[in-house]
């Protein structure tokens, strides 16, 4: 049965398509973005239907409504595209037809879409209540900012205490500056009145999930930090390993390696942190480790301060904090379970590092979780070095496979050890 490749350029207004088969484009149509008309188009193709449209504001809205009027429907990642939709002429129908054969040739990164509404509501209700909080707080920067261009300072305590504003501003002896210093207030009281409404509709969606409980019981981990890590990965079973989840994170670590020494073998690479990621989770995870650290008689905040001691940076420290966090709550979210024994963490000395350097490979990678009988959980290790260390060292004897009740032993790209500088990601 011949496969029908349907490349769609979206736009809010009309939808450029283009059908390809075996190489070729044989239609081309332009037709009103919604539903109605979409559907019809596709239905008006015979055999196997294969459609892909790029990630952006209505790639969810499509993918619900249209998916099942194909046998295969991709949603991708526009900036994997950039280099190929950017080699000659640019327009709607090029790009289209562009969309087609890249997912004829399987070139084509999918963007995951959740298919429940329940979750969908509530990952809208996440983002709105932080879509609130960044408005107030673009609020009160405003009125503060406005002050020190009076050369005044707003008390902390007026700043959300209507009753408190009235004798401070009649202490200014300056009528028009107070009339103009209401009239922002007034913005201010309603976007915190907003604020108010979204974190109750927030928590009403979020009542139905216990893993979100769960993860409150973890060091750094309060309700806003969980419900938004839970609804912006949906499932635990979208990422196959720990490392992934990292990277879609922003704490993952990528490689960088290119040419060789003046004796032929290739140079060593640097690791630096990856950049297209998703802000808001990294700007959680990170806020999380950071609580974790400040706190003591917590395993993560003695893991932190034992890797400093060793010559660890704090900023890789920090790092290697919020991917432990992320591997725990990944773990218990796939076996549903709490985490009944606390985490041992295992280190790893500076020297053995250099060695898992020399190496050049990963040593051990962190695989999925297993539940036991008990109820926790086991991370299990295994080996998967496909180069031999140098002839003139030996295989350092704590590289060997370990496991305890519940133990994660990362590899030397993702402990955060002695290393070149990473590089940092625009502040989230």
């Amino acid at each position: 049965m011949v496969t029908s490749y349907i490349g769609a350029d979206v736009d809010y207004r009309m939808t450029e398509l283009a059908v390809e088969q075996k190489g070729h484009i044989i239609a081309r149509d332009r037709i009103p973005t919604n539903v109605k008309s979409l559907g019809a188009f596709l239905s008006s193709l015979p055999g196997r239907k294969a459609m892909v449209i790029e990630e952006g504001p209505m790639a969810g809205w499509l993918y619900r409504n249209l998916r099942a009027k194909v046998d295969q429907f991709v949603v991708c990642d526009p900036r994997r595209n950039r280099l190929i939709s950017c080699d000659g002429e640019k327009d709607d129908k090029l790009d289209a037809g562009d969309l087609a054969a890249l997912l004829r040739g399987g070139y084509l990164r999918e963007v995951y879409h959740t298919q429940d509404e329940e979750r969908l509501a509530l990952k809208e209700a996440v983002a709105l209540y932080h879509d609130r909080v960044r408005d107030a707080v673009r609020q009160i920067n405003k009125l503060r900012g406005y002050c020190r261009g009076h050369g005044l300072t707003i008390p902390g305590k007026i700043l959300a205490n209507p009753s408190a504003r009235r004798p401070w501003l009649k202490e200014l002896n300056r009528p028009t500056l107070a009339q103009q210093l209401s009239i922002m207030w007034i913005a201010f009281d309603a976007v915190s009145e907003q604020v108010k409404m979204a974190k109750r509709q927030m928590m009403r969606l979020s009542k139905s999930y216990p893993i979100i409980g769960l993860w409150k019981e973890l060091p750094g981990i309060g309700l806003i930090r969980a419900v938004t890590l839970f609804a912006y990965l949906d499932t635990p079973w979208r990422f196959g390993s720990p490392k992934k989840l990292w990277k879609y994170c922003g704490v993952g670590l990528k490689r960088y390696s290119s040419g060789s020494d003046q004796e032929g073998r290739p140079k060593l690479g640097y690791l630096r942190l990856f950049r297209g990621v998703n802000r808001r989770l990294k700007d959680v995870i990170m806020g999380a480790a950071l609580s974790a650290i400040s706190r003591s008689n917590n395993p993560f905040a003695d893991h932190y301060r034992a890797m400093v001691q060793e010559g660890v940076t704090p900023s890789n420290a920090r790092h290697t904090v919020a991917r432990k966090m992320l591997t725990v709550m990944w773990g218990m979210w796939k076996m549903e379970c709490p985490l009944k024994t606390e985490p041992k963490f295992v280190r790893v000395s500076a020297d053995i590092m250099s060695e898992r350097r020399l190496c050049n490979e990963e040593v051990f990678t962190t695989a999925d979780c297993q539940k036991v009988a008990s109820g926790g959980c086991r991370i299990r290790q295994r080996s998967n070095c496909s180069r031999s260390l140098p002839k003139d060292r030996d295989q350092p004897a704590n590289l060997l496979p370990v496991a305890t009740e519940v133990r994660w032993n990362e590899s030397a790209d993702d402990k955060g050890a002695k290393r070149p500088p990473e590089g940092e990601p625009a502040a989230t």
